[in-house]
């Protein structure tokens, strides 16, 4: 009777040193608390005002910060990926991956990726209330938001989505090329929407950086989480 290391099919891959991977998640996500906290600090002192200004003017015309540096589609390209860490389209990106993995039977999948943007959300609302931060006033024309800056949540909810999609798609994946190009590419994303964010006008550099912050660890966490209980799972079913 012959056997065979080929995994069947069905089975989800798991990265064999996944054990001490989740022990690196812890540090990540005590640090990140950490360096949240003390950025939040820093920004309810308003000793970031300066840095803040000097980042938010550098991509902007001497005298004129009404007008970005650069090519005349740049505006209109930052929108467009603005965009892309938007509620409509994080629901609508969301929505389709957990109706996919529902129609693959593969529900504690998909519960997952509800319960990790979720909290996300619930999060980015928290903290908004709660340092109810005013927004840039220095573009004139820059796009009209009503909730509080700090955290920016296109930022917070960019990197919770696309982060916690991108574990996902590594976790079932066995070649370790294609689990890096998947985390690459929510990083990637998650950079661009949060840089819109602070070139359009309507968040300083530090709330975007509160908001990766916070992002990343909620993603690192809720993955962590998912990974251990889905090796437990099958650790007790086998």
């Amino acid at each position: 009777m012959s056997t065979s290391s080929t995994p069947q099919r069905g089975v989800r891959a798991e990265p064999a040193r996944w054990p001490e991977l989740a022990w690196l998640a812890v540090p990540f996500v005590v640090g990140s608390i950490i360096a949240f906290g003390w950025l939040a600090e820093e920004v309810a002192e308003g000793d970031t005002t300066t840095f803040d200004r000097s980042i938010f003017l550098m991509v902007r015309v001497p005298g004129d910060p009404g007008k970005l540096l650069g090519p005349v589609w740049l505006p209109e390209t930052l929108r467009d990926l603005t965009s892309l860490g938007s509620t409509v389209v994080l629901a609508l990106v969301v929505l389709s991956v957990v109706g996919y993995l529902a129609a693959s039977r593969r529900t504690a999948a998909a519960g997952f990726v509800l319960v990790a943007v979720a909290g996300g959300q619930i999060l980015s609302t928290m903290l908004k209330i709660a340092f109810e931060r005013p927004r840039p006033s220095l573009v004139p024309n820059a796009p009209e938001v009503f909730t509080a800056s700090f955290p920016s949540g296109h930022a917070l909810l960019s990197a919770v989505t696309y982060l916690t999609l991108a574990a996902l798609l590594a976790r079932t994946e066995t070649r370790g090329a294609v689990r890096r190009y998947a985390i690459a590419v929510g990083v990637c994303l998650t950079l661009l929407v949060g840089c819109s964010r602070v070139a359009l006008g309507v968040h300083w550099p530090t709330d975007v950086l509160a908001g990766w912050i916070v992002g990343s660890a909620w993603a690192v966490l809720c993955s962590t989480v998912s990974a251990q209980i889905g090796r437990r799972s099958s650790v007790g079913s086998a």
